[in-house]
C-alpha cells in the first residue's frame, strides 16, 4: 500500500510538471493588505492546496481552493520581510518581499510635496519615480538609478499607445506653430474683433474668440490678449476684465474640446489608468463621456459670457471696471514678452487670412471623425458585428491612429497652404513647424514621467494600500467631490494642472474601481462614478490652476493683456471660487448619486445667473 501511495505521488508530481503548473504572486506585497495568490494548470483532481510563506521568524500558512480552472485565494501577511513560498504541489516557487504599506504612498506624496516646494514638476516626478524604484529594488540606490532609466522610462516609451500619443501631441504643436507663423490665427482673430463696437460686444467678441481658438491654451492667451487689448482699451474695458476673459476661456476650452494640444495628454493618462485595472474600454470614448461631467470648465466659460452680457461684476473686478469706465484705461504694463510676441506674429498683418488657420483645424476635426468611423467599421466587420450604431462604431474605433493620421495630414496641409500662398518659404514653414513641436516638448516630458510614476505606483500597489485604508470609511459616491477638491489644492499650490493630473490620475482610477466593487455598486453606477472621478481630476486641476498666482496660464494672461499680475489674480479669484463652489455642490456631488449631468449643468447655469444678479452690480 505504501508503495502504491509513493507511485501515485510520483505520478502526480510528474503530471503537475507536465501541465506546467505556475504560481502567480505579486513581486512586492504590502503588509496587512489583501493580495491574490493563484496556481494554474493543476489537475482537476486537485481541489485545494496548502502553501506556506516562510520567513526568518514566522511561517504563514494558507489554503488555496479551486475556482474554475485555477486554485486561488486572497490572503494577508501581517509582517514585513523576505519570504519563500513552500508547497508540496509546487516545485518552482518564487521568493517575495513584504514591505510596510505606507512605503507605497511615499513616491506620489514625495512628488506632490516637492512640487509644492520647488514648483518644478519634472524634478518632482523624477524624485518620486526614483523613490519608487529604490523601494522596489530593495533599497539599492545604484540599481534603482539604473532601473529608472533602462526599465521604468524605457518600458513607458516602448509602449505603442504611448508613442501614438507622443507623436500626435508633437504634431498638434507643429500645426499650431505653422498657423501662428503664417498669420492664420491672427486672421481668425481679426474676423471676430471687427464686431466689437460697444463694451458688451467687445467682451463678447473676446469670449467668442476664446472659444474659437480652442486648439491650444497658450496660443489662445497670447493671441486674444494682444488682439483685443487695443479694442478693449478704446471701449473702456479694464485690463483686469480682459485678462479674466482670456484666462477663463483658454485652459477651460482647450481641456474639454475633442481636438487640442491637451487631448493627447488627457487621453494618455486615462488610457494608462484604465490599463491598470485591466479595462478594455476605449480611452478616447471615456474622454468623450467625461465631457458633460466637466462642470467647472463648462461653467467657467459660461460665466465669462454671463458677466460680459449682463455687464455685472462684483468684488475687486467691479472697482477696476468702474475706474476704467470713468477714467479710461491708463494702467498699461509693458513687458518684453508681449513685445516679442507682437514681433513674431504681426510682421505682416495684411497677409493674415483666417482660412489659413480654419482649414488645418478643420482637417484635424473632420479627419479624426472620418478616421474614427473608418477604423470602427473595419473593427466591427472583422468581429462579424452588424450593428453599426454610432456608439458601437466609436467603441470599436482606433482613436490613437485616427488622431495621428488627422494631425499628420493637417501638418502637410498647413505647410502647403503657407508655401503656395507665398506666406512662408518652405524653409521657414518647416522652422515654424519645428518651433511648434518644441513648444510641446516639456508637455511630452511631463507626460512620459507621469506614465513612469504611474507604473511605479502600480508596481508598489499604492492604490491597494489607499483602498485598504478607505474601504470601510468612505462611500465611493463621495470620491468625485473629494478628488475635485484634492486636485484643486494641488494645482493651486503647484501652479500646474498637467502636473496635478499626472500625479493623481494613476491613483484614483484603480482606487475608484476597487472601492466601487467592494461597496457592491452595480456596473452602470460604478462606470458613471469612474467617469465622474476622471472628470473631477481634469476639472479640479483646471480650477486650482485658475486660482493660482503661479500658474503659467494665469501669468501668460496677465502678460498678454498688459495687466498687473496681482490685480489679475485678485479680480479673477472670487469669480473662480464662486464657479468652483457652485459646480461642486450642484455638479460633482449630486451626479455621483445618480443625477443626470445635463440637469446638473442646467442647475449650475441657473444658480450662476441668480447669484450674479444678487451680488453683481451694473458698471
Amino acid at each position: 500500500m505504501n508503495r502504491l501511495k509513493s507511485v501515485i505521488y510520483i505520478l502526480l508530481f510528474f503530471s503537475i510538471n507536465l501541465f506546467g503548473q505556475k504560481i502567480s504572486v505579486p513581486k512586492i506585497i504590502l503588509s496587512n493588505v489583501k493580495f491574490e495568490v493563484s496556481v494554474t494548470n493543476l489537475p482537476d483532481s486537485v481541489k485545494s492546496i496548502e502553501i506556506n510563506f516562510v520567513g526568518k521568524r514566522k511561517v504563514f500558512p494558507f489554503v488555496l481552493k479551486r475556482k474554475n480552472k485555477n486554485i486561488s485565494a486572497n490572503v494577508i501577511i501581517p509582517e514585513t520581510g523576505n519570504y519563500k513560498i513552500e508547497s508540496s504541489h509546487i516545485t518552482d516557487t518564487p521568493a517575495v518581499r513584504v514591505i510596510a504599506g505606507w512605503l507605497s504612498i511615499v513616491p506620489p506624496l514625495l512628488a506632490i510635496f516637492l512640487a509644492l516646494i520647488l514648483r518644478q514638476v519634472i524634478i518632482s516626478l523624477s524624485v518620486g519615480i526614483y523613490a519608487g524604484a529604490l523601494i522596489y529594488y530593495d533599497f539599492n540606490p545604484f540599481t534603482a538609478i539604473l532601473r529608472f532609466a533602462d526599465t521604468t522610462l524605457l518600458n513607458v516609451l516602448v509602449d505603442k499607445n504611448h508613442m501614438f500619443i507622443i507623436v500626435f501631441t508633437l504634431l498638434i504643436g507643429g500645426v499650431v506653430g505653422i498657423i501662428s507663423a503664417n498669420g492664420g490665427t491672427i486672421g481668425l482673430a481679426k474676423r471676430i474683433t471687427r464686431f466689437a463696437k460697444t463694451a458688451r460686444s467687445g467682451m463678447l467678441s473676446g469670449w467668442f474668440l476664446g472659444i474659437l481658438i480652442f486648439f491650444d491654451d497658450y496660443a489662445n492667451s497670447l493671441i486674444i490678449g494682444n488682439m483685443m487689448r487695443p479694442i478693449t482699451d478704446k471701449l473702456k474695458i479694464s485690463r483686469e476684465k480682459l485678462a479674466y476673459i482670456v484666462d477663463s476661456t483658454a485652459a477651460p476650452v482647450a481641456s474639454i474640446v475633442i481636438i487640442s494640444t491637451w487631448i493627447g495628454y488627457e487621453v494618455g493618462l486615462i488610457s494608462d489608468g484604465l490599463q491598470s485595472i485591466n479595462s478594455t474600454q476605449n480611452a478616447y470614448d471615456v474622454f468623450i463621456a467625461s465631457i458633460p461631467y466637466r462642470f467647472y470648465p463648462i461653467a467657467a466659460i459660461f460665466f465669462v459670457f454671463l458677466t460680459s452680457y449682463l455687464g455685472r461684476d462684483f468684488g475687486a473686478m467691479y472697482k477696476y471696471e468702474k475706474k476704467a469706465k470713468e477714467n479710461g484705461v491708463t494702467d498699461a504694463v509693458d513687458n518684453a514678452e508681449v513685445s516679442e510676441f507682437k514681433n513674431n506674429f504681426e510682421l505682416d498683418v495684411s497677409k493674415a487670412k483666417w482660412f489659413n488657420a480654419a482649414v488645418p483645424i478643420a482637417v484635424i476635426l473632420f479627419g479624426t471623425v472620418i478616421a474614427l468611423f473608418m477604423t470602427g467599421i473595419n473593427s466591427l466587420q472583422s468581429a462579424g458585428i452588424t450593428e453599426y450604431t454610432i456608439q458601437n462604431i466609436i467603441n470599436h474605433s482606433d482613436s490613437f491612429s485616427s488622431l495621428l493620421w488627422a494631425s499628420f495630414i493637417a501638418s502637410i496641409v498647413a505647410v502647403a497652404m503657407s508655401v503656395f500662398q507665398g506666406l512662408l518659404s518652405l524653409s521657414k514653414a518647416m522652422d515654424a513647424w519645428q518651433k511648434g513641436i518644441q513648444t510641446m516638448l516639456v508637455a511630452v516630458i511631463i507626460l512620459v514621467f507621469a506614465w513612469a510614476i504611474s507604473s511605479i505606483t502600480n508596481d508598489l500597489k499604492t492604490a491597494d494600500y489607499i483602498i485598504s485604508l478607505l474601504s470601510n470609511s468612505i462611500d465611493p459616491r463621495f470620491l468625485p467631490a473629494l478628488v475635485f477638491i484634492i486636485c484643486a489644492l494641488i494645482s493651486f499650490s503647484t501652479g500646474t494642472s498637467w502636473g496635478t493630473m499626472a500625479i493623481v490620475m494613476p491613483i484614483v482610477i484603480p482606487l475608484t474601481y476597487t472601492l466601487g466593487l467592494n461597496s457592491g455598486l452595480e456596473v452602470n453606477t460604478l462606470q458613471m462614478i469612474m467617469i465622474s472621478v476622471i472628470s473631477s481630476v481634469l476639472a479640479g486641476s483646471v480650477f486650482g490652476d485658475h486660482c493660482s498666482p503661479i500658474a503659467d496660464t494665469t501669468i501668460l494672461s496677465s502678460l498678454a493683456s498688459s495687466c498687473n499680475h496681482i490685480n489679475h489674480v485678485k479680480t479673477q479669484l472670487p469669480y473662480s471660487l464662486l464657479v468652483g463652489g457652485v459646480t461642486l455642490l450642484l455638479g460633482s456631488i449630486p451626479t455621483a448619486f445618480g443625477l443626470n449631468p445635463y440637469i446638473s449643468l442646467i442647475l449650475i447655469i441657473i444658480a450662476l445667473i441668480v447669484l450674479l444678479k444678487i451680488i453683481g452690480k451694473k458698471v
